[in-house]
């Protein structure tokens, strides 16, 4: 279920790539750009890599859409058999 689910998000991805249109201000030129995010901290510490983000260059806003929300929300709710376990470097400011 956890793969067809993926597989209907990435299939969806397509329309946001041709999206050109902000949904905050109404102009044209919407750029697409992948990002990484973390999700909790320690033990339970979370990174969901190429998260598609959109951002407008007019009025300066970046968004996720609903649909990659909800996708976020499915990796969350079924981490243990989405996520591969990899060795990461932190550093903390304090």
């Amino acid at each position: 279920q956890e793969k067809l689910l993926s597989l209907q998000y990435m299939l969806s991805k397509k329309s946001e790539d041709s999206m050109t249109q902000c949904d905050i201000c109404g102009q044209e030129g919407i750029t697409l750009r992948y990002i990484s995010r973390s999700y909790g901290k320690g033990d339970n510490l979370l990174v969901i890599e190429n998260i598609p983000m959109l951002s407008c260059s007019h009025c300066g806003e970046s968004y996720l859409t609903a649909q990659t929300l909800h996708e976020i929300n499915n990796i969350k709710k079924h981490r243990q058999t989405l996520a591969v376990q990899k060795t990461v470097e932190v550093a903390s400011l304090v």
